[in-house]
Protein backbone atom coordinates (compact mmCIF):
# COMPACT_ATOMS: atom_id res chain seq x y z
CA UNK A 1 0.00 0.00 0.00
CA UNK A 2 1.40 3.38 -1.01
CA UNK A 3 0.31 6.14 1.42
CA UNK A 4 -0.05 9.71 0.18
CA UNK A 5 0.52 12.86 2.22
CA UNK A 6 -3.18 13.70 2.14
CA UNK A 7 -4.96 13.09 5.44
CA UNK A 8 -8.57 12.02 5.10
CA UNK A 9 -9.49 14.03 8.18
CA UNK A 10 -11.17 13.06 11.41
CA UNK A 11 -12.28 9.52 10.71
CA UNK A 12 -14.59 8.41 13.55
CA UNK A 13 -12.94 6.27 16.20
CA UNK A 14 -9.46 6.57 14.65
CA UNK A 15 -6.68 8.84 15.81
CA UNK A 16 -4.93 8.94 12.42
CA UNK A 17 -6.38 8.10 9.01
CA UNK A 18 -4.89 8.68 5.59
CA UNK A 19 -6.06 8.21 2.04
CA UNK A 20 -3.82 5.61 0.44
CA UNK A 21 -3.42 3.73 -2.82
CA UNK A 22 -3.26 -0.04 -2.91
CA UNK A 23 -0.74 -0.44 -5.71
CA UNK A 24 -1.46 -4.16 -6.09
CA UNK A 25 -5.22 -3.83 -6.53
CA UNK A 26 -5.16 -0.32 -8.01
CA UNK A 27 -7.84 1.05 -5.65
CA UNK A 28 -7.99 3.78 -3.02
CA UNK A 29 -8.11 2.57 0.58
CA UNK A 30 -7.82 4.12 4.05
CA UNK A 31 -4.73 3.65 6.20
CA UNK A 32 -5.88 3.75 9.85
CA UNK A 33 -3.74 3.94 12.99
CA UNK A 34 -4.73 3.36 16.61
CA UNK A 35 -2.11 4.53 19.11
CA UNK A 36 -1.66 2.94 22.56
CA UNK A 37 0.00 5.25 25.09
CA UNK A 38 0.68 2.45 27.58
CA UNK A 39 2.68 -0.48 26.20
CA UNK A 40 1.74 -2.65 29.17
CA UNK A 41 -1.94 -2.14 28.40
CA UNK A 42 -1.25 -2.96 24.76
CA UNK A 43 0.49 -6.20 25.75
CA UNK A 44 -2.42 -7.24 27.96
CA UNK A 45 -4.90 -6.69 25.11
CA UNK A 46 -2.70 -8.01 22.30
CA UNK A 47 -4.33 -11.42 21.86
CA UNK A 48 -7.85 -10.01 22.07
CA UNK A 49 -6.97 -7.34 19.52
CA UNK A 50 -5.59 -9.95 17.14
CA UNK A 51 -8.69 -12.09 17.52
CA UNK A 52 -10.97 -9.08 16.98
CA UNK A 53 -9.26 -7.96 13.76
CA UNK A 54 -9.03 -11.52 12.44
CA UNK A 55 -12.81 -11.77 12.89
CA UNK A 56 -13.44 -8.36 11.32
CA UNK A 57 -11.38 -9.27 8.27
CA UNK A 58 -13.71 -12.21 7.63
CA UNK A 59 -16.87 -10.10 7.78
CA UNK A 60 -18.54 -10.04 4.36
CA UNK A 61 -21.67 -7.90 4.09
CA UNK A 62 -22.71 -5.33 1.45
CA UNK A 63 -23.58 -2.79 4.16
CA UNK A 64 -20.34 -3.03 6.18
CA UNK A 65 -17.08 -1.26 5.29
CA UNK A 66 -14.56 -3.94 4.37
CA UNK A 67 -11.43 -4.57 6.46
CA UNK A 68 -8.59 -5.59 4.13
CA UNK A 69 -5.51 -6.12 6.32
CA UNK A 70 -4.01 -5.27 9.69
CA UNK A 71 -0.79 -5.60 11.68
CA UNK A 72 0.55 -4.68 15.11
CA UNK A 73 3.54 -2.37 15.40
CA UNK A 74 5.42 -2.11 18.68
CA UNK A 75 8.70 -0.25 19.20
CA UNK A 76 10.49 1.19 22.20
CA UNK A 77 8.63 4.48 21.94
CA UNK A 78 5.13 3.42 20.91
CA UNK A 79 2.60 0.67 20.32
CA UNK A 80 -0.02 0.89 17.60
CA UNK A 81 -2.42 -1.06 15.41
CA UNK A 82 -2.45 -0.31 11.69
CA UNK A 83 -5.28 -1.55 9.52
CA UNK A 84 -6.43 -0.97 5.94
CA UNK A 85 -10.11 -0.45 5.15
CA UNK A 86 -12.30 0.27 2.16
CA UNK A 87 -12.45 3.95 1.17
CA UNK A 88 -15.91 5.57 1.14
CA UNK A 89 -15.60 8.50 -1.25
CA UNK A 90 -19.13 9.93 -0.97
CA UNK A 91 -18.92 11.00 2.67
CA UNK A 92 -20.80 10.28 5.87
CA UNK A 93 -24.49 10.30 6.69
CA UNK A 94 -23.89 13.33 8.95
CA UNK A 95 -22.48 15.32 6.02
CA UNK A 96 -25.44 14.36 3.83
CA UNK A 97 -28.00 15.39 6.48
CA UNK A 98 -26.27 18.75 6.97
CA UNK A 99 -26.26 19.41 3.24
CA UNK A 100 -29.94 18.41 2.95
CA UNK A 101 -30.94 20.78 5.76
CA UNK A 102 -28.83 23.60 4.35
CA UNK A 103 -30.71 23.29 1.05
CA UNK A 104 -34.04 23.53 2.94
CA UNK A 105 -35.08 20.05 1.90
CA UNK A 106 -36.74 17.27 3.89
CA UNK A 107 -35.85 13.60 4.16
CA UNK A 108 -37.54 11.37 1.62
CA UNK A 109 -39.54 8.70 3.49
CA UNK A 110 -38.60 5.95 1.02
CA UNK A 111 -34.91 6.78 1.42
CA UNK A 112 -35.31 6.73 5.21
CA UNK A 113 -36.86 3.23 5.05
CA UNK A 114 -34.14 1.91 2.74
CA UNK A 115 -31.34 3.33 4.86
CA UNK A 116 -32.81 2.00 8.11
CA UNK A 117 -33.22 -1.42 6.50
CA UNK A 118 -29.61 -1.49 5.30
CA UNK A 119 -28.19 -0.40 8.68
CA UNK A 120 -30.32 -2.98 10.51
CA UNK A 121 -29.30 -5.66 8.03
CA UNK A 122 -25.64 -4.96 8.85
CA UNK A 123 -26.28 -4.89 12.63
CA UNK A 124 -28.32 -8.10 12.47
CA UNK A 125 -25.42 -9.78 10.65
CA UNK A 126 -22.84 -8.59 13.20
CA UNK A 127 -24.98 -9.54 16.20
CA UNK A 128 -25.71 -13.01 14.84
CA UNK A 129 -22.05 -13.86 14.22
CA UNK A 130 -20.45 -16.49 16.42
CA UNK A 131 -19.00 -14.92 18.51
CA UNK A 132 -21.31 -11.87 18.27
CA UNK A 133 -19.73 -8.60 17.11
CA UNK A 134 -20.98 -5.45 18.86
CA UNK A 135 -20.36 -2.30 16.84
CA UNK A 136 -20.11 -0.01 19.88
CA UNK A 137 -19.42 3.21 17.94
CA UNK A 138 -22.49 3.75 15.73
CA UNK A 139 -23.23 7.42 14.96
CA UNK A 140 -24.21 9.38 11.85
CA UNK A 141 -20.44 9.95 11.38
CA UNK A 142 -19.68 6.22 11.19
CA UNK A 143 -22.37 5.53 8.58
CA UNK A 144 -21.37 6.21 4.99
CA UNK A 145 -23.35 6.72 1.79
CA UNK A 146 -22.29 5.74 -1.70
CA UNK A 147 -23.44 7.59 -4.80
CA UNK A 148 -25.94 4.84 -5.71
CA UNK A 149 -27.71 5.04 -2.33
CA UNK A 150 -25.92 2.09 -0.74
CA UNK A 151 -25.32 2.52 2.99
CA UNK A 152 -22.26 1.10 4.77
CA UNK A 153 -21.35 1.21 8.45
CA UNK A 154 -17.72 1.56 9.50
CA UNK A 155 -15.53 1.91 12.60
CA UNK A 156 -16.60 -1.45 14.03
CA UNK A 157 -14.61 -1.96 17.25
CA UNK A 158 -15.00 -4.55 19.96
CA UNK A 159 -14.53 -3.84 23.64
CA UNK A 160 -10.88 -4.91 23.39
CA UNK A 161 -9.84 -1.42 22.25
CA UNK A 162 -12.82 0.71 23.31
CA UNK A 163 -10.87 2.24 26.17
CA UNK A 164 -7.86 3.02 24.00
CA UNK A 165 -9.50 4.43 20.86
CA UNK A 166 -10.78 7.96 20.39
CA UNK A 167 -14.55 7.49 20.04
CA UNK A 168 -17.51 9.73 19.45
CA UNK A 169 -18.66 9.25 23.01
CA UNK A 170 -15.66 11.41 23.95
CA UNK A 171 -17.15 14.27 21.91
CA UNK A 172 -19.88 16.32 23.55
CA UNK A 173 -21.84 16.65 20.32
CA UNK A 174 -22.14 12.87 19.94
CA UNK A 175 -22.81 11.70 23.49
CA UNK A 176 -26.53 11.35 22.78
CA UNK A 177 -25.82 8.43 20.41
CA UNK A 178 -24.68 6.22 23.29
CA UNK A 179 -26.97 4.24 25.57
CA UNK A 180 -27.12 5.04 29.30
CA UNK A 181 -25.51 1.70 30.14
CA UNK A 182 -22.65 2.12 27.65
CA UNK A 183 -19.27 1.09 29.06
CA UNK A 184 -20.60 -1.31 31.68
CA UNK A 185 -19.68 -4.97 31.85
CA UNK A 186 -23.06 -5.92 30.42
CA UNK A 187 -22.63 -4.25 27.00
CA UNK A 188 -24.49 -6.23 24.35
CA UNK A 189 -26.46 -5.68 21.16
CA UNK A 190 -28.81 -3.27 22.98
CA UNK A 191 -26.21 -0.47 22.91
CA UNK A 192 -26.13 -0.69 19.11
CA UNK A 193 -29.94 -0.60 18.95
CA UNK A 194 -30.02 2.58 21.05
CA UNK A 195 -27.42 4.21 18.77
CA UNK A 196 -29.36 3.09 15.70
CA UNK A 197 -32.54 4.65 17.13
CA UNK A 198 -30.82 8.03 17.46
CA UNK A 199 -29.42 7.70 13.92
CA UNK A 200 -32.90 6.88 12.60
CA UNK A 201 -34.31 9.92 14.42
CA UNK A 202 -31.63 12.23 13.02
CA UNK A 203 -32.27 10.86 9.53
CA UNK A 204 -35.97 11.68 9.94
CA UNK A 205 -35.62 15.22 11.35
CA UNK A 206 -32.17 15.98 9.77
CA UNK A 207 -30.81 17.39 13.05
CA UNK A 208 -31.65 17.11 16.75
CA UNK A 209 -31.28 20.58 18.21
CA UNK A 210 -28.58 20.82 20.88
CA UNK A 211 -28.45 23.28 23.76
CA UNK A 212 -25.79 25.94 24.29
CA UNK A 213 -22.83 23.62 24.97
CA UNK A 214 -23.49 21.49 21.87
CA UNK A 215 -24.75 18.57 23.95
CA UNK A 216 -28.09 17.02 22.94
CA UNK A 217 -30.34 16.51 25.96
CA UNK A 218 -32.87 13.74 26.54
CA UNK A 219 -35.61 16.39 26.34
CA UNK A 220 -34.39 17.40 22.87
CA UNK A 221 -34.49 13.76 21.75
CA UNK A 222 -38.03 13.33 23.13
CA UNK A 223 -39.15 16.58 21.45
CA UNK A 224 -37.69 15.47 18.10
CA UNK A 225 -39.44 12.11 18.42
CA UNK A 226 -42.80 13.71 19.19
CA UNK A 227 -42.44 15.98 16.15
CA UNK A 228 -42.69 12.98 13.80
CA UNK A 229 -46.08 12.88 12.09
CA UNK A 230 -46.05 9.15 11.28
CA UNK A 231 -47.10 7.24 14.45
CA UNK A 232 -45.43 4.04 13.18
CA UNK A 233 -42.13 5.85 12.66
CA UNK A 234 -42.45 7.42 16.11
CA UNK A 235 -43.16 4.06 17.79
CA UNK A 236 -40.33 2.38 15.84
CA UNK A 237 -37.72 4.91 17.04
CA UNK A 238 -39.03 5.11 20.62
CA UNK A 239 -38.73 1.32 20.98
CA UNK A 240 -35.02 1.60 20.12
CA UNK A 241 -34.16 4.31 22.66
CA UNK A 242 -35.88 2.86 25.72
CA UNK A 243 -33.88 3.44 28.89
CA UNK A 244 -34.11 -0.21 29.96
CA UNK A 245 -31.77 -2.17 27.67
CA UNK A 246 -33.68 -5.45 27.99
CA UNK A 247 -36.84 -3.89 26.56
CA UNK A 248 -35.21 -2.82 23.29
CA UNK A 249 -35.92 -5.02 20.25
CA UNK A 250 -33.19 -6.83 18.32
CA UNK A 251 -32.02 -5.70 14.89
CA UNK A 252 -33.58 -8.83 13.41
CA UNK A 253 -36.95 -8.02 15.02
CA UNK A 254 -36.84 -4.41 13.80
CA UNK A 255 -36.41 -5.58 10.22
CA UNK A 256 -39.97 -6.95 10.44
CA UNK A 257 -41.48 -3.71 11.72
CA UNK A 258 -44.40 -2.43 9.65
CA UNK A 259 -42.86 1.01 9.15
CA UNK A 260 -40.04 -0.46 7.04
CA UNK A 261 -42.39 -2.29 4.69
CA UNK A 262 -41.72 -1.01 1.18
CA UNK A 263 -41.28 -4.01 -1.10
CA UNK A 264 -43.53 -7.06 -0.89
CA UNK A 265 -41.66 -10.08 0.45
CA UNK A 266 -42.51 -12.21 -2.60
CA UNK A 267 -41.21 -9.51 -4.98
CA UNK A 268 -38.04 -9.15 -2.92
CA UNK A 269 -37.45 -12.90 -2.83
CA UNK A 270 -38.08 -13.21 -6.58
CA UNK A 271 -35.62 -10.38 -7.30
CA UNK A 272 -32.89 -11.96 -5.17
CA UNK A 273 -33.45 -15.35 -6.84
CA UNK A 274 -33.21 -13.67 -10.24
CA UNK A 275 -29.97 -11.86 -9.35
CA UNK A 276 -28.40 -14.96 -7.79
CA UNK A 277 -29.13 -17.02 -10.92
CA UNK A 278 -28.57 -14.30 -13.51
CA UNK A 279 -25.62 -16.17 -14.99
CA UNK A 280 -28.08 -18.80 -16.27
CA UNK A 281 -30.14 -16.25 -18.20
CA UNK A 282 -29.49 -14.29 -21.43
CA UNK A 283 -28.03 -10.83 -20.91
CA UNK A 284 -31.11 -8.82 -21.98
CA UNK A 285 -33.74 -11.30 -20.86
CA UNK A 286 -35.74 -8.74 -18.80
CA UNK A 287 -35.98 -6.31 -21.70
CA UNK A 288 -36.83 -9.03 -24.22
CA UNK A 289 -39.41 -10.62 -21.95
CA UNK A 290 -41.23 -7.39 -21.16
CA UNK A 291 -41.38 -6.51 -24.88
CA UNK A 292 -43.14 -9.81 -25.63
CA UNK A 293 -46.01 -9.13 -23.21
CA UNK A 294 -49.31 -7.65 -24.35
CA UNK A 295 -49.65 -4.37 -22.37
CA UNK A 296 -53.37 -5.04 -21.92
CA UNK A 297 -52.81 -8.60 -20.80
CA UNK A 298 -53.77 -9.44 -17.20
CA UNK A 299 -50.86 -10.77 -15.15
CA UNK A 300 -52.75 -11.08 -11.84
CA UNK A 301 -56.21 -10.55 -10.41
CA UNK A 302 -57.71 -10.24 -6.95
CA UNK A 303 -61.29 -11.47 -6.54
CA UNK A 304 -63.69 -10.22 -3.86
CA UNK A 305 -67.05 -11.74 -2.96
CA UNK A 306 -68.71 -8.46 -1.98
CA UNK A 307 -67.20 -6.07 -4.54
CA UNK A 308 -65.62 -6.00 -7.99
CA UNK A 309 -62.25 -7.62 -8.30
CA UNK A 310 -58.95 -5.94 -9.21
CA UNK A 311 -57.11 -6.68 -12.45
CA UNK A 312 -53.39 -5.95 -12.70
CA UNK A 313 -52.18 -5.49 -16.27
CA UNK A 314 -48.65 -5.70 -17.65
CA UNK A 315 -48.93 -2.02 -18.56
CA UNK A 316 -48.98 -1.24 -14.83
CA UNK A 317 -45.33 -2.31 -14.58
CA UNK A 318 -42.66 -0.05 -16.04
CA UNK A 319 -39.70 -1.98 -17.53
CA UNK A 320 -37.42 0.91 -16.56
CA UNK A 321 -38.60 0.75 -12.93
CA UNK A 322 -38.09 -3.01 -12.95
CA UNK A 323 -34.54 -2.66 -14.29
CA UNK A 324 -33.77 -0.01 -11.66
CA UNK A 325 -35.20 -2.20 -8.89
CA UNK A 326 -33.13 -5.22 -9.97
CA UNK A 327 -30.00 -3.04 -10.14
CA UNK A 328 -30.69 -1.76 -6.61
CA UNK A 329 -31.15 -5.32 -5.34
CA UNK A 330 -27.88 -6.32 -6.98
CA UNK A 331 -26.10 -3.38 -5.27
CA UNK A 332 -27.40 -4.37 -1.82
CA UNK A 333 -29.92 -1.54 -1.38
CA UNK A 334 -32.76 -4.01 -0.72
CA UNK A 335 -31.32 -6.76 1.52
CA UNK A 336 -33.30 -9.96 1.88
CA UNK A 337 -34.29 -9.27 5.47
CA UNK A 338 -37.77 -10.79 5.71
CA UNK A 339 -36.50 -14.34 5.44
CA UNK A 340 -34.56 -15.78 8.37
CA UNK A 341 -31.11 -16.93 7.36
CA UNK A 342 -29.21 -19.62 9.19
CA UNK A 343 -28.11 -18.10 12.48
CA UNK A 344 -25.69 -17.64 14.07
CA UNK A 345 -23.18 -16.95 11.30
CA UNK A 346 -19.85 -18.61 12.14
CA UNK A 347 -16.85 -16.39 11.53
CA UNK A 348 -14.88 -18.05 8.68
CA UNK A 349 -11.34 -19.16 9.21
CA UNK A 350 -8.67 -16.53 8.64
CA UNK A 351 -7.63 -16.60 5.00
CA UNK A 352 -4.35 -14.77 5.50
CA UNK A 353 -1.91 -13.94 8.26
CA UNK A 354 -1.21 -10.39 9.33
CA UNK A 355 2.23 -8.90 8.68
CA UNK A 356 3.11 -9.29 12.36
CA UNK A 357 2.20 -12.98 12.30
CA UNK A 358 4.09 -13.57 9.05
CA UNK A 359 7.24 -12.30 10.73
CA UNK A 360 6.89 -14.52 13.81
CA UNK A 361 5.46 -17.76 12.39
CA UNK A 362 8.00 -20.14 10.89
CA UNK A 363 7.04 -21.50 7.48
CA UNK A 364 6.72 -25.29 7.58
CA UNK A 365 8.27 -27.44 4.88
CA UNK A 366 6.58 -28.22 2.59
CA UNK A 367 4.32 -25.17 2.76
CA UNK A 368 0.70 -26.23 3.27
CA UNK A 369 -1.67 -25.45 0.41
CA UNK A 370 -4.84 -23.42 0.79
CA UNK A 371 -8.01 -25.12 -0.42
CA UNK A 372 -10.75 -23.54 -2.51
CA UNK A 373 -14.22 -24.05 -0.99
CA UNK A 374 -16.31 -22.14 -3.54
CA UNK A 375 -18.04 -24.13 -6.27
CA UNK A 376 -17.71 -23.46 -9.98
CA UNK A 377 -21.18 -22.68 -11.36
CA UNK A 378 -20.18 -21.85 -14.93
CA UNK A 379 -17.13 -22.53 -17.04
CA UNK A 380 -15.95 -21.44 -20.48
CA UNK A 381 -13.05 -23.13 -22.21
CA UNK A 382 -10.95 -21.97 -25.14
CA UNK A 383 -7.98 -23.58 -26.89
CA UNK A 384 -5.65 -21.64 -29.18
CA UNK A 385 -2.16 -22.14 -30.56
CA UNK A 386 0.33 -19.32 -30.10
CA UNK A 387 2.95 -18.16 -32.60
CA UNK A 388 5.26 -20.98 -31.52
CA UNK A 389 2.54 -23.59 -32.23
CA UNK A 390 2.13 -24.31 -28.51
CA UNK A 391 -1.45 -25.01 -27.44
CA UNK A 392 -2.72 -22.55 -24.81
CA UNK A 393 -5.76 -23.63 -22.78
CA UNK A 394 -7.80 -20.74 -21.29
CA UNK A 395 -10.45 -21.31 -18.64
CA UNK A 396 -12.98 -18.72 -17.49
CA UNK A 397 -14.58 -19.78 -14.20
CA UNK A 398 -17.61 -18.23 -12.53
CA UNK A 399 -17.75 -19.08 -8.82
CA UNK A 400 -20.87 -19.43 -6.66
CA UNK A 401 -20.15 -16.04 -5.03
CA UNK A 402 -20.33 -14.43 -8.50
CA UNK A 403 -16.61 -13.72 -8.63
CA UNK A 404 -14.69 -14.66 -11.76
CA UNK A 405 -11.40 -16.46 -12.21
CA UNK A 406 -9.46 -16.64 -15.48
CA UNK A 407 -6.68 -19.19 -15.95
CA UNK A 408 -4.41 -20.18 -18.80
CA UNK A 409 -1.63 -22.73 -19.28
CA UNK A 410 0.41 -24.53 -21.91
CA UNK A 411 -0.94 -27.94 -22.87
CA UNK A 412 1.25 -30.86 -23.86
CA UNK A 413 0.02 -33.90 -25.83
CA UNK A 414 0.82 -36.09 -22.82
CA UNK A 415 -1.47 -34.11 -20.50
CA UNK A 416 -4.81 -35.62 -19.49
CA UNK A 417 -8.00 -33.91 -18.29
CA UNK A 418 -7.78 -35.73 -14.97
CA UNK A 419 -4.20 -34.58 -14.34
CA UNK A 420 -5.04 -30.98 -15.20
CA UNK A 421 -8.13 -30.98 -12.96
CA UNK A 422 -6.06 -32.40 -10.08
CA UNK A 423 -3.45 -29.68 -10.59
CA UNK A 424 -6.16 -26.99 -10.40
CA UNK A 425 -7.39 -28.45 -7.12
CA UNK A 426 -3.84 -28.76 -5.75
CA UNK A 427 -3.13 -25.07 -6.37
CA UNK A 428 -6.51 -24.06 -4.88
CA UNK A 429 -7.90 -22.69 -8.15
CA UNK A 430 -11.03 -24.86 -7.96
CA UNK A 431 -12.58 -27.06 -5.29
CA UNK A 432 -12.45 -30.82 -5.52
CA UNK A 433 -16.26 -30.84 -5.57
CA UNK A 434 -16.16 -28.96 -8.87
CA UNK A 435 -14.23 -31.83 -10.50
CA UNK A 436 -16.46 -34.63 -9.26
CA UNK A 437 -19.89 -32.95 -9.26
CA UNK A 438 -22.79 -34.69 -10.88
CA UNK A 439 -22.66 -32.58 -14.03
CA UNK A 440 -18.83 -32.94 -14.29
CA UNK A 441 -18.61 -29.36 -15.55
CA UNK A 442 -14.90 -28.79 -15.00
CA UNK A 443 -13.79 -32.25 -16.09
CA UNK A 444 -16.03 -32.36 -19.15
CA UNK A 445 -14.83 -28.94 -20.31
CA UNK A 446 -11.22 -30.03 -20.03
CA UNK A 447 -12.08 -33.27 -21.84
CA UNK A 448 -13.54 -31.29 -24.75
CA UNK A 449 -10.34 -29.29 -24.99
CA UNK A 450 -8.20 -32.40 -25.12
CA UNK A 451 -10.44 -34.00 -27.70
CA UNK A 452 -9.86 -30.91 -29.82
CA UNK A 453 -6.12 -31.41 -29.41
CA UNK A 454 -6.43 -35.03 -30.48
CA UNK A 455 -8.47 -33.90 -33.49
CA UNK A 456 -5.42 -31.95 -34.65
CA UNK A 457 -6.35 -28.40 -33.64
Amino acid sequence: VSVTDVSQGNVPGIESAYLAMDTEEGVEVVWNEVQFSDKKVFKSFEERIREMFENLMQVEHPNIVKFHKYWLDMSESRARVIFITEYMSSGSLKQFLKKTKKNHKTMNVKAWKRWCTQILSALSYLHSCDPPIIHGNLTCDTIFIQHNGLIKIGSVFAEAIHGNVHQHRDEVRNQHFFAPEYGTAGDDYAIDIFSFGICALEMAVLEIQANGDNAVSKEAIDHAGQSLEDPLMREFIQSCVRTEAKTRPTAHDLLFHRVLFEVHSLKLLAAHCFINNQYLLPENCVDEKTKSFDPNGIMAEINHCDRPGIHLKYSHVSPLELDKFLEDVKNGIYPLMNFASQRPHPIPRALSLSQEQMETVKTPTPEPQETETRKVVQIHCNLEANEEAVDILSLFLKMDDRLHRQLSCDVLPSDSPKDLASELVHHAFISEVSTISSDHQASSCLLVAFEQIRAGR
